[in-house]
């Protein structure tokens, strides 16, 4: 698929997917005419790529763990410096605390609309 039909079935706009292939986060092959072509796997990736980043994770830090997050062995075992594996485990913290709160807002919208009586 051109980059356009990946925009439009991702959300992200063409502009932003051409930087994620720049940080080599996304990959795509030319065509003969120049026009990037994308796997349909590029769907998957651009919105894993995207939650990381909304999560707070910094693309350099992205880039060197796709290839573990793609890999569905233990065969890629990658080593991290120590600043870095307490950043994400302080992040990784922050994203438990803010599901939490996440799903007990859904609980509470949940039992709202149980107990109310629509109209009109």
């Amino acid at each position: 698929m051109q980059i356009g039909e990946l925009s439009t079935r991702t959300g992200v706009a063409t502009r932003l997917l051409r930087y994620y292939e720049e940080q080599g986060l996304v990959s795509s092959t030319r065509e003969h005419n120049g026009y990037r072509e994308y796997a349909d796997s590029a769907i998957e990736r651009v919105n894993q790529v995207r939650g990381l980043i909304e999560a707070g994770i910094p693309t350099a830090v992205i880039r060197d763990m796709l290839p573990c997050l793609a890999s569905t062995s233990n065969a890629v075992a990658p080593v991290i410096q120590r600043d870095l594996a307490e950043t994400l485990a302080e992040r990784r913290a922050q994203l438990d605390q803010r599901i939490g709160c996440l799903a007990k807002n859904r609980d509470a919208i949940t039992s709202y609309l149980e107990r109310a009586t629509v109209t009109g």
